[in-house]
């Protein structure tokens, strides 16, 4: 029995030994888990105080962000009003586009039918150019049978004026007139108040009828003349009736003698004879030597109208080609 109890107290021994191992062990496990706890309250402490400042931050931010989602609402809100404002003006645009659009496409059509007119208009110009040139041919022609015809008479009357000048060998006494006629001072034919031809004259009038029955003898000159008028002219002394009868007597004396001829005698329906006494005068009565140039002789050479006439009218009946206004 003693020996049992030893055994016992023995194994009661081993018992203390390992409860006094246990513990300290337990004992240790709990301090450092009690440390780890402690570890994790404070790192969760220190979590939640940093997280608290990142929420009071957040909370700051958020109530900055809010502030300035405000304002942007109200920009947004002004950005829609001033969208609607320049929707309605981009109506208004596309309505007035709309308008320039028709207006545009009635100008283009106005354009096609001014167009149309031009083309035409074109087409007249240039008939009109060619009328024109046709015309101008017409004109040269025109101009030419005309500086024909008074070269013609030109030429008639610088033949009389020089065939005279020869004769005479003076050329003071006879000249051409502003008004186209040969004028022949008084004294080459007749004496102061005469009107008998003064014996030195007939070579002068034969020279003048030599001259005009060549030039009518041209069937080319002859058709272009109407009459040649030998007229007479005086001052103003004496009575007027007197200076009538005085200057119609001496055109006539002229005249006559010039008819004996019979060659010229052939073209005597062309030749007239006319008294004016003192009422054409070209210088002043008034002086010697205004007086001496009123009393003289004039020879006209009067174109045929008809001739002259004709001409123009061969123009004038040109076609002219119409142009639409």
């Amino acid at each position: 029995m003693k020996r049992r109890s030893k055994v016992s107290l023995g194994a009661a021994t081993g018992a203390s030994d390992s409860e006094q191992n246990f513990w300290p062990s337990y004992a240790d496990m709990m301090s450092s888990f009690a440390l780890i706890l402690f570890f994790l309250m404070l790192l969760v402490y220190l979590s939640n105080l940093e997280t608290g400042n990142n929420l009071k931050k957040t909370e700051s931010q958020l109530s900055e962000t809010l502030s300035l989602l405000s304002i942007t609402q109200e920009e947004a809100d002004a950005a829609n009003a001033s969208l609607l404002k320049t929707q309605d003006q981009l109506a208004e645009a596309e309505d007035a586009f709309a308008t320039v659009q028709i207006k545009l496409d009635e100008a283009n059509a106005n354009l096609a039918g001014q167009q149309l007119v031009l083309s035409t208009q074109q087409a007249k110009i240039a008939e009109q150019e060619q009328y024109l040139a046709q015309a101008n041919v017409e004109i040269e022609r025109m101009y030419g049978q005309m500086e024909t015809i008074v070269g013609i008479r030109r030429s008639i009357l610088e033949q009389i004026k020089q065939s005279i000048e020869a004769v005479m060998g003076d050329s003071s006494r006879v000249m051409i007139g502003e008004n186209g006629n040969i004028i022949l001072n008084e004294g080459v034919f007749f004496d102061s108040g005469k009107s008998d031809l003064k014996a030195e004259s007939v070579t002068v009038l034969n020279r003048l009828t030599e001259v005009f029955s060549t030039f009518l003898s041209n069937p080319e000159n002859a058709k272009y003349i109407e009459s040649i008028v030998i007229s007479g002219h005086t001052d103003w002394d004496g009575t007027e009736e007197n200076n009538l009868v005085l200057s119609t007597s001496r055109a006539n004396a002229v005249l006559e003698f010039m008819l004996k001829n019979p060659t010229l005698n052939q073209y005597s329906s062309y030749f007239c004879a006319a008294g004016y006494g003192e009422t054409r005068p070209v210088a002043d009565n008034s002086t010697d030597e205004g007086k001496a140039q009123n009393r003289r002789i004039e020879i006209s050479i009067i174109l045929r109208d008809d001739t002259v006439m004709e001409i123009v009218n061969d123009y004038l009946n040109i076609e002219v080609p119409e142009i639409s206004q």
